[in-house]
């Protein structure tokens, strides 16, 4: 397990003085590349062999999203790999250690050249700690969207979004929280966020065009892609 403590600060705050979701996952995102750097053995293993660990799907459910400057703690933790995947939880907490917001998370290990999956050896799986699977519910880590018969109204489609040297990270795409953020300006502005589910399909570069895809579904989910200009998708997402 790996834990970092931190507060809700203004840059992470909405009109109403409640953290931000997409800085939440923001801050998901940070304490598990944080574990990452923290495992010595396994950050040399990647680095050797010239690896990254990406993100696939992420599900974030949230039991209530905490205020303007309360002090948190986010825990990420292993709980199962195995060859080419890690299955991980991320929670963040109050500062009475109650869950504000759970997560379960895959990751996947790919070459950084060739962009191919690659099989953890037996050694290196291993000398991952594994903590026990925390309690809440797993829902599918595949995505289904609706058929157009099951939607509220016809596919709403918007202008593209450009990709910008701002949205690129560390691993030379686009950074997954920036996908959150950007679909987060369609949802509409008395919409809560109960859970959240995300499917990562293929990176988005610096200059790539993401085309959003809207399809609302009764009572209250939200089903945002960002696709390319022949209408695959680099994410869905779905909001409840």
């Amino acid at each position: 397990m790996y834990q970092i403590k931190t507060q809700v600060f203004l840059s992470g705050s909405d009109v109403n003085g409640r953290l931000r979701f997409d800085a939440a996952m923001d801050m998901m995102q940070d304490c598990s590349v944080l574990w990452t750097e923290s495992e010595i053995e396994f950050k040399k293993y990647l680095i050797d062999n010239n690896l990254i660990m990406i993100l696939v799907n992420r599900q974030a459910d949230v039991l209530r999203m905490p205020l303007y400057k309360e002090h948190l703690t986010v825990e990420t933790s292993i709980y199962e790999c195995k060859g080419a995947f890690g299955m991980r939880n991320t929670v963040i907490y109050d500062d009475s250690h109650k869950p504000c917001i759970v997560s379960w998370a895959t990751g996947a290990f790919v070459d950084f050249n060739t962009a191919r999956p690659f099989r953890l050896p037996p050694e290196i799986n291993n000398a991952i700690a594994l903590d026990s699977k925390i309690e809440m519910e797993y829902a599918g880590r595949r995505i289904d969207v609706p058929e157009s018969s099951d939607l509220l109204s016809e596919d709403k489609k918007f202008p593209p979004l450009v990709v910008t040297s701002l949205d690129i990270d560390l691993n030379r795409h686009m950074n997954n929280g920036r996908y959150v953020k950007a679909a987060m300006d369609f949802l509409p502005d008395d919409f809560i966020i109960s859970r959240f589910r995300v499917e990562y399909k293929k990176p988005a570069a610096k200059g790539d065009l993401l085309y959003p895809v809207i399809k609302y579904t009764y009572p209250h989910n939200i089903y945002i892609l960002l696709a390319d200009e022949t209408g695959s998708p680099y994410t869905v997402m779905e909001f409840s």
